[in-house]
């Protein structure tokens, strides 16, 4: 089967962009809520948890500080809310899952064994054919998740134009925007989650900076809700940074590129975790080796390394009937020096490879 990707375009300011959206994707946003919802009560009713009125009230905990840490991001929110007609604090819940759920099951407790997904490469210029730093990423979560993949295309009246390939409903996922800043995310589970900003929010504002430095600065500072891996990069390089509730800690391509799945790295935060996807560090050496094995990168042949089936259902390439519990539902590829912004919905080579293009160029070329 081969997936096509769906595409949406807004513009305005952040009110008029998420009526928009809310509005574009109306049924597709109510589908995906109800079986979000579905999946969670299941998942908590495994884990001894009876009904999710706790979740929404970290939700709504959450929501209410993403008021303050980003008022446009805040106002955009709302807007998909009003323009889909459904309740905001339902909607920021269930897109924002796994830090919310995270808050209700890992204040404490060990992490429950879950099979997390995706899987990072961000080369330094060195290794490239043309002297330039490229990104990428697969998205892996829930099989059933594939169906409301989109790629979002946002002109605002102020701010950078962005792309994001993410689900109906949510805000930035993975994504680049006109000035050439790109930024991605891998799942990460530790002790210690708790009310605080969302990776979808942390994601947003960063999607809106003018240069990787500021973007950065946004993964390193603010104060997050749960763990998660983000990224950063440029024409030039990239930074990586691994983010807990309770520290932060970074890595760039001046060292060599860089692989990132979903385990930690830095001892703080490997203190913190316990059970891990059973696939994670395979997919983290496999990436390492074919990172290694070549001076000669394209988008082309990114897009071939997150295609690799070598180790079976433990491969950085994940299929549904592997049944390890996440499925690859899209794949990035970036390279920002010549805003090229490729993604596909589904595994690397299922999916349909588009290039998302700009309408607007920057300033001042890169």
């Amino acid at each position: 089967m081969h997936f096509d990707l769906p595409k949406f375009t807004v513009s305005g300011t952040p009110q008029e962009m998420g009526r928009q959206y809310g509005s574009q994707c109306r049924a597709m946003i109510h589908a995906f809520v109800a079986d979000r919802e579905a999946a969670v009560e299941a998942y908590f009713k495994e884990r001894g948890f009876e009904g999710t009125a706790e979740l929404f009230e970290a939700g709504a905990g959450c929501l209410d500080q993403v008021r303050t840490f980003d008022p446009a991001g805040h106002v955009e929110h709302l807007g998909i809310a009003e323009g889909a007609d459904i309740d905001p604090i339902r909607l920021f819940t269930t897109t924002n899952m796994t830090d919310v759920r995270d808050i209700i099951l890992l204040p404490e407790d060990p992490p429950v064994v879950e099979d997390e997904g995706c899987t990072a490469a961000l080369l330094p210029p060195e290794i490239t054919r043309d002297g330039q730093a490229l990104q990428g990423q697969t998205w892996d979560l829930n099989g059933p998740d594939v169906e409301y993949v989109i790629a979002l295309h946002r002109i605002p009246d102020e701010g950078p134009e962005t792309w994001t390939v993410t689900c109906a409903g949510c805000q930035t996922l993975m994504g680049m925007n006109t000035h050439g800043v790109t930024v991605g995310t891998t799942n990460l589970k530790t002790k210690g989650a708790k009310i605080g900003i969302p990776y979808l929010s942390v994601l947003h504002l960063a999607l809106g900076q003018t240069t990787l430095e500021a973007a950065s600065a946004i993964f390193e500072r603010t104060p997050v809700a749960g763990s998660h891996s983000y990224w950063a990069g440029d024409a030039t390089q990239a930074i990586e940074w691994e983010r807990s509730p309770s520290s932060a800690r970074s890595r760039t391509t001046g060292d060599g590129p860089l692989a990132r799945t979903n385990h930690c790295l830095f001892e703080e935060n490997i203190a913190l975790e316990t059970d891990l996807s059973p696939s994670t560090h395979q997919r983290f050496s496999r990436m390492e080796r074919l990172l290694d094995q070549s001076g000669d990168h394209t988008p082309e042949t990114m897009k071939k390394l997150f295609a690799d089936r070598s180790d079976g259902r433990l491969s950085i390439n994940r299929f549904a009937e592997d049944d390890s519990g996440a499925t690859t539902n899209a794949v990035v590829v970036c390279n920002p020096a010549d805003l090229e912004f490729w993604a596909c919905r589904g595994q690397a080579d299922k999916g349909v490879w588009e290039r998302l293009e700009f309408e607007k160029q920057p300033a001042t070329a890169l």
